[in-house]
């Protein structure tokens, strides 16, 4: 006989007699020895079958599920005692004999039962890494030391650090603000600029820090009512998002900036097209302070999108201008203008028909020759915006395709010094502001991005932090934690829209008061003051500069004359007539 076959038939008896004798044991303890000794032979019989065949480990666990069953159907109909454990493991059994001849996953099909572990793994691994792994400065996009920082102003807790820095000051990228000798006093009251060209008749003073755009349907009612309610009591304003102005933006009456995307959702003709007498009867409305374009978003630039009638309530319908239940599309372009000169119009349109409103544009930079042939609308119009907000590559949203939101748009700083370099070298900057926008949380963020040209700053996640976003990654799901980013009304009940409001607004005020002091010691008097010489950051292990020595930045009329040669060309190629990229 062969003498595998052999250990295999001994393996069988051994495990027939402990089955036996564990069956005897229950109506005589004098079968105990025999019990011991034949488990004993049961295990080193066990231990050499897998030995020999190493291809069964995979199904050993199914296999024990399936044994266990086995033997709990027998004690079971002996004593009803086991019956909730047969039914327990014939259940696992199930499951791993599904696993074994189901054909959608190999790992089932190859480790039936063991390999769910994985997914089970997987299922909690966000939480995990977060809570139990990562560090204070790990944690993307945000770690853990910028969200408690959130946490704490928006609480009103103490945020000061103890014991020094934790960061390498010493690894490259690491950045400071050069301080002064002679520092000033901390700049009194709220910090704050006011927004509107001389076209405008209706200029807006905006606080330093606000409310970055955040549509109603991407976010619950409770979190749109909380972030208002919060700008309302902070002086500060809120970005309704391209979603239009819902019911919920206007309850507490907190300063909006309706942003108009190319849906034109609360402007909207039947057709899809823009509606002049609807955007005037929207925009006269004296919550809405400032008009802008978006022209595209950071998170996804170029990107469309389709939000299916299913999802389309009538809450939703009501502030986007759409039939309930139908889907709402949102293109990639507008379809009000198609050319550098043909947006400089609409700006012109959209501030007449507001009453003189400041209206502008939010846009992620792509291909800076598009930027340069709009500045050249500017010029050959002689209509400029009241401001522009540039939002960067790093920014947020509630879904994108990964490869847009990784790999497509220009980060913020380039971004931002970008457009501050076109708009100083064509002798546009002192004719409107600037904005950025793109994962800001601190005053040292604020002031790094004032520091580069910005005129003040727009934050969504940091204020979903002050609602009490976790970062749990789930804004795409509807399954949102905390009741901001869902429109399942069980899961926004949780948010208290009072007790929010009040964080939302601790938060900016904490953060704009940092900002003061960071101002303060450089020796200065208003966040205006701020320049590249103030920006500092390692550049090597062991050289540093200046954001003016690490950036180029023209000269005030530079591209009026003959621009520098690493200007000249996409200068050239800049065209007034039509968006598009050009030889």
């Amino acid at each position: 006989m062969n003498r595998n076959l052999k250990r295999n038939l001994l393996l069988v008896t051994a495990l027939l007699a402990t089955a036996a004798s564990a069956l005897a044991v229950m109506t005589n303890p004098f079968w105990n020895g025999a019990l011991a000794v034949f488990s004993a032979f049961s295990i080193i019989g066990a231990i050499d079958f897998l030995y020999r065949y190493p291809t069964v480990n995979r199904y050993l666990p199914y296999l024990a599920i399936l044994l266990a069953a086995g033997s709990f159907a027998v004690v079971g109909a002996m004593d009803h005692y086991w019956v909730p454990l047969f039914a327990t493991f014939s259940v696992l059994a199930l499951v791993g004999t599904l696993d074994l001849f189901q054909q959608r996953h190999s790992l089932w099909r190859n480790y039936p039962l063991i390999s769910r572990v994985r997914w089970a793994i997987e299922a909690v691994r966000p939480e995990l890494r977060q809570y139990l792994f990562e560090s204070d400065s790990d944690g993307r996009p945000f770690s853990r030391e910028e969200r408690a920082l959130v946490y704490q102003r928006a609480k009103g807790a103490i945020d000061s650090h103890p014991f020094g820095t934790e960061l390498d000051v010493y690894s490259e990228g690491y950045e400071w603000i050069a301080h002064s000798i002679a520092p000033r006093p901390k700049p009194a009251g709220d910090l704050r600029v006011t927004i509107g060209g001389d076209h405008c008749t209706q200029p807006y003073s905006a606080s330093v820090f606000n409310i970055s755009a955040m549509s109603f349907g991407s976010l619950s009612s409770n979190a749109i009512r909380a972030l208002n309610r919060g700008a309302k009591a902070g002086s500060f304003y809120h970005d309704t998002g391209e979603g239009g102005v819902s019911r919920y933006h206007r309850e507490f009456g907190g300063d909006l900036v309706w942003e108009l995307g190319s849906g034109y959702f609360g402007c909207r003709a039947d057709d899809g097209r823009f509606d002049p007498e609807k955007f005037r009867e929207t925009a006269s409305l004296e919550q809405i302070r400032m008009i802008e374009i978006k022209l595209s978003q950071g998170a996804k630039p170029g990107h469309g999108g389709v939000l299916p009638g299913t999802k389309v309530t009538e809450e939703i319908a009501e502030a986007r201008g759409v039939p309930i239940g139908q889907d709402c599309v949102s293109p990639s372009a507008h379809s009000a203008f198609d050319s550098p000169i043909g947006l400089m119009k609409f700006v012109a349109q959209l501030r007449e028909l507001s009453g003189g409103k400041p209206v502008g544009f939010k846009l992620c930079i792509g291909d800076p020759t598009e930027f340069m042939a709009i500045a050249k609308a500017m010029l050959e119009t002689g209509i400029t915006p009241d401001f522009i907000v540039v939002d960067g590559a790093e920014g947020g949203t509630g879904a994108a395709p990964l490869e847009l939101s990784n790999h497509v748009g220009m980060p913020l700083r380039e971004g931002l010094i970008l457009v501050q370099n076109v708009l100083v070298g064509t002798g546009l900057r002192e004719r409107l502001h600037l904005g950025a926008a793109g994962k800001v949380t601190s005053g040292y963020g604020l002031a790094a991005n004032l520091a580069l040209g910005a005129d003040w700053c727009n934050a969504a996640r940091g204020f979903m932090f002050a609602l009490g976003c976790v970062q749990s990654l789930s804004c795409h799901t509807d399954r949102c934690p905390t009741g901001v980013a869902t429109q399942d009304p069980k899961r926004a009940r949780g948010l208290v829209v009072p007790d929010k409001a009040d964080r939302v607004a601790s938060f900016h005020r904490h953060t704009v008061d940092a900002l003061a002091e960071i101002v303060a010691a450089a020796g200065l008097s208003h966040p205006e003051d701020l320049e590249p010489e103030h920006l500092w950051q390692r550049v090597g292990s062991n050289q540093v500069c200046s954001a003016a020595d690490c950036y180029e930045f023209l000269a005030p009329g530079a591209l009026l004359g003959t621009p520098p040669e690493r200007w000249q060309k996409r200068w050239n190629a800049a065209r007034t007539d039509r968006f598009g990229l050009t030889a």
